[in-house]
């Protein structure tokens, strides 16, 4: 069943959606236009916050979000998934599906920064550096929660990267626990399950149940930039909130929930 979506208010129920629109009543004016967006799962609260103030002001325009790793999410996008909007949370996976010809490349833009934090659960006495060789490392038998550096998930590529840069990888690297995405990671540690983990800034922002340790310096690893891009199924809907997605109007949400962001 697909919901008539109407300028003026009603409750009707489209049986079958075709070029009569049988059974959606005389009042309709315009059938919804559906807008799917693949995006990074750092994205969910800022993004659906936009999506929602973007159909207010366009009623007649529906944005479905889907949230996952980049890494997941692009090789979706590589077996056909109907997505019309890219959001990754890094270069990598932007560039793996512009170089196999699945997105329009001269709608790319670069759209967002952010920052890669370490944090603990509320209530951790214990204080962590992110100085080089920190001799915290040496000893740490806790679990050190973060995205699987493994299955490409950015934030835990980008934290492989950090803790290599500041020599503590080795010393780590057998008490870290991937995850499927960054909000997983955010998840164990909140739970306390993960005694550390390692998250953007935007992340640590949404929960009153951990607290930032440390932040890595943006020099310990590669620059945390998310891309966008209308991918091949995309409408004039989808280009309309892409560019929705790049003005001043959505850049006051993406700046209250701590991203970087200047439009390009």
């Amino acid at each position: 069943m697909v919901r008539c979506k109407e300028r003026r208010t009603t409750t009707a129920l489209c049986g079958s959606v075709g070029l009569f629109l049988l059974g959606c009543g005389l009042s309709m004016t315009v059938s919804a236009e559906q807008v799917t967006v693949f995006a990074a799962a750092s994205l969910t609260n800022a993004l659906s916050k936009i999506a929602k103030q973007y159909e207010a002001a366009h009623p007649a325009d529906q944005i479905r979000l889907s949230f996952a790793s980049s890494s997941v999410l692009a090789r979706q996008i590589e077996q056909g998934a109907p997505a019309q909007i890219f959001l990754s949370a890094d270069q990598k996976w932007m560039q793996y599906l512009q170089q196999k010809k699945q997105l329009d490349a001269q709608s790319r833009v670069n759209l967002l920064g952010n920052q890669l934090v370490l944090i603990a659960p509320v209530g951790q006495a214990r204080t962590f550096s992110l100085q080089p060789n920190a001799a915290w490392a040496m000893g740490y038998r806790g679990r050190l929660c973060m995205g699987s550096s493994d299955s490409g998930v950015p934030a835990g590529l980008y934290a492989k990267q950090a803790l290599i840069s500041l020599n503590l990888w080795s010393s780590l690297k057998n008490r870290v626990v991937g995850t499927e995405d960054v909000r997983s990671a955010l998840a164990f540690v909140e739970r306390a399950e993960c005694d550390l983990g390692v998250v953007y800034r935007t992340d640590a922002m949404i929960s009153q149940k951990v607290k930032v340790m440390a932040t890595f310096a943006s020099t310990s690893h590669d620059p945390i930039i998310y891309p966008a891009a209308l991918l091949p199924k995309a409408t004039p809907a989808a280009r309309q909130f892409l560019q929705y997605l790049n003005s001043s109007a959505a850049g006051q949400l993406w700046i209250q929930h701590g991203f970087w962001f200047k439009p390009q």
